[in-house]
């Protein structure tokens, strides 16, 4: 038997195909642009939670009447921060029927108030809506 012989060129005699030229080419760009990426989510990421001041959360509600519902409302913040929450009433079929903006200032980093809500007609929840920091 005998072998069969494959002629084989030695490295680097006739430089780098256009192939490898364009490999290396495309995992640069890919690189930069990976990188360039990560570091927008970073930045963005950053952004939401600095900015980020005031924030709150919803403990429990209480329908007390047909026109009213007891919201307890726990809010954190900074020392020197003031900024409102926005408390959102529905009735059973999703219409919105009470709304409230609650203003919260002072010293206080975290504030637990009890804030009634007065509705249009008998409301079946209660949500807030969100808060936000004076200025943002």
């Amino acid at each position: 038997m005998t072998a069969v012989r494959t002629p084989v060129l030695p490295e680097d005699r006739y430089g780098r195909s256009s192939d490898e030229r364009a490999d290396r080419k495309l995992k640069i760009v890919g690189s930069v642009l990976g990188v360039g990426l990560l570091a927008l989510v970073g930045w963005f990421g950053y952004d939401y939670v600095a900015g980020q001041s005031v924030s709150g959360e919803l403990i429990k509600f209480k329908r007390v009447s047909d026109t009213s519902v007891e919201v307890h409302l726990e809010v954190r913040k900074d020392r020197d921060a003031a900024g409102t929450c926005t408390l959102r009433s529905r009735s059973e079929d999703g219409a919105e029927v009470g709304r409230k903006d609650v203003r919260f200032e002072g010293p206080e980093t975290r504030i637990d108030e009890v804030v009634t809500v007065r509705t249009t007609s008998s409301a079946t929840s209660a949500e807030l809506v969100g808060c936000t920091a004076d200025g943002i």
